[in-house]
């Protein structure tokens, strides 16, 4: 895999090739495969450092430039990949509507080659890296989690990475994806990928789906950045 921008592994993207994949949902059991194309995909979640550099502050309760972010809402992760975009020179992938300042419901402009949130199916198979176990790895070696992480939140990129050079896809912190989860059943609700620092090693697995309201702001939840390729 090539890294392309900022050679700090903290804002490196990682060109993840095209695939298919096949997520699958426990609670309805069923599963449902989908074409993936070729993008770019942050080698670790968007680190404390990066996003007060973006924003000007940090919301974390933990501090540490290398920590990942977190406290972070889902519309909050939009409005950082919005305004890293700018400031790199990049269209934004996002259009937020005036009036939502939540930003719950931001359109977006798949042409666009700006920062965004990767897609449920895009994060699966980046996490998977061409595996089809539940890991890449055993558990202790890639990931924090309840059984290894002191109860806390851990460094970006601290744990051996998957196959495309992909660091904490599993533990650390939950990561916020695109998608909305089931909107016949929770309305809003957005994709919730990975597991986090404080959970059981039956919820580390690329497969584990959950969901929460846009607007939730808790200590394992952050986010990694995505970007469309050219072509």
């Amino acid at each position: 895999m090539r890294t392309q921008g900022d050679h700090t592994m903290h804002h490196a993207m990682i060109e993840v090739p095209a695939g298919r994949v096949t997520l699958s949902d426990r609670r309805t059991e069923r599963s449902w495969a989908v074409d993936v194309g070729p993008f770019a995909l942050g080698a670790v979640p968007v680190t404390q450092g990066l996003y007060e550099q973006v924003m000007g502050g940090r919301p974390s309760t933990a501090h540490g430039d290398r920590l990942p972010v977190e406290g972070v809402s889902w519309g909050d992760a939009v409005r950082f990949c919005g305004a890293l975009s700018v400031r790199e020179g990049l269209r934004p992938a996002y259009r937020v509507p005036a009036d939502d300042a939540d930003a719950e419901a931001p359109e977006w402009d798949r042409t666009a080659d700006g920062y965004r949130l990767p897609t449920e199916a895009e994060w699966e198979h980046a996490c998977r890296a061409g595996t089809t176990e539940p890991r890449y790895g055993p558990l202790d070696e890639i990931a924090w989690h309840r059984g290894n992480s002191g109860e806390r939140l851990r460094e970006a990129g601290g744990r051996r990475p998957n196959d495309w050079g992909l660091h904490d896809m599993l533990g650390n912190v939950w990561e916020w994806c695109w998608d909305v989860y089931d909107p016949e059943v929770y309305g809003s609700y957005r994709v919730l990928r990975g597991g986090g620092w404080f959970d059981e090693h039956w919820s580390c697995r690329a497969s584990v789906r959950r969901r929460s309201h846009p607007t939730l702001r808790i200590d394992d939840v952050g986010f990694r950045l995505a970007r469309t390729l050219p072509g």
